[in-house]
């Protein structure tokens, strides 16, 4: 696997490495020894699948407070996804900031979104499907969302959503913190 930090400290787009022949390819996805390699300890607890009929689909922006936090490997296993992740993570240099990367089903990349980050997309095609592998179980309490569109953190989304849930729809703003005013001053 080859792992690509962005920006966000902690965040890795992961692309497969192919063996390929005349029967297609062959590659691994997931390898705990690869995964610690670059500092990440994620135990996967849990499998999602997320099935998304109409392209403008946005599903976001979710996390869940510690000590329920989610780690998640994402992949787009048919058509395509906008994916997007925002660091909430205070002590974190990259604090409030947002990376989007596009997945898609042909390409087999995934994106690593460490605990304490919102997580959200938006479907670029019809018929599109998510998968994740999350370090935590759901837990209702701990479940929060920022607002996909808040003006604080400034998603730019490569299109506009055309279905939203009304519980996405009617997320918070995410309060700015003490460090985030005095940065914007």
């Amino acid at each position: 696997m080859l792992f690509t930090p962005t920006k966000l400290a902690g965040a890795f787009i992961i692309d497969v490495e192919r063996r390929t022949d005349e029967r297609g390819f062959f590659a691994r996805s997931w390898c705990e020894d690869e995964f610690a390699a670059h500092g990440i300890h994620m135990p996967p607890l849990q499998a999602n699948v997320s099935s998304n009929p109409l392209r403008g689909t946005l599903r976001g922006m979710h996390y869940q407070l510690p000590p329920h936090e989610e780690t998640k490997l994402v992949r787009c296993t048919r058509g395509a996804i906008y994916d997007v992740i925002v660091d909430l993570r205070e002590e974190s240099p990259t604090y409030g900031e947002w990376i989007g990367v596009e997945l898609t089903a042909d390409s087999f990349r995934m994106l690593f979104v460490p605990g304490r980050f919102a997580h959200g997309f938006i479907t670029l095609a019809d018929n599109t499907d998510v998968t994740y592998q999350v370090s935590a179980k759901y837990a209702p309490g701990a479940e929060r969302g920022l607002r996909w569109n808040d003006p604080t953190i400034g998603i730019q989304w490569p299109i506009e959503p055309v279905l939203i849930s009304e519980k996405d729809s009617n997320h918070p703003d995410y309060m700015l913190t003490p460090r985030q005013v005095a940065a914007a001053n």
